[in-house]
């Protein structure tokens, strides 16, 4: 996926997770592991958000892979440590895909 194509469903996904009561928090979090696309709250718990785009969910979905959940984990904890964070956290995907954008919670590879 190109970059501005990635630009547009970060964009799609903030403005729907908050429309659906979720605060942004940051976005585009990098560590020597990796990245974390958007991290939001929502009912005391901190989601650490990858963002996937595609023509379907299973296209979307697919590209969730045991590396990118684990670079993920890392770059959230190293987050949380950063920031004094030590409440509930979630590691949620946001598939955006042409007719509508779904939020998957807690994923798990």
């Amino acid at each position: 996926m190109s970059r501005k194509k990635g630009d547009i469903a970060e964009n799609k996904a903030c403005v729907y997770l908050f429309e659906n009561g979720y605060e942004i928090v940051d976005r585009n979090i990098y560590s020597r592991f990796g990245e974390i696309d958007i991290i939001a709250s929502k009912d005391e718990v901190l989601h650490f958000v990858e963002v996937k785009s595609g023509e379907s969910y299973e296209l979307a979905i697919q590209n969730i892979t045991p590396s990118k959940l684990s670079k993920l984990i890392k770059t959230a904890n190293i987050y949380m440590k950063k920031n004094g964070y030590n409440g509930d956290y979630s590691f949620d995907a946001v598939a955006v895909l042409p007719q509508t954008i779904e939020v998957i919670e807690n994923i798990t590879i």
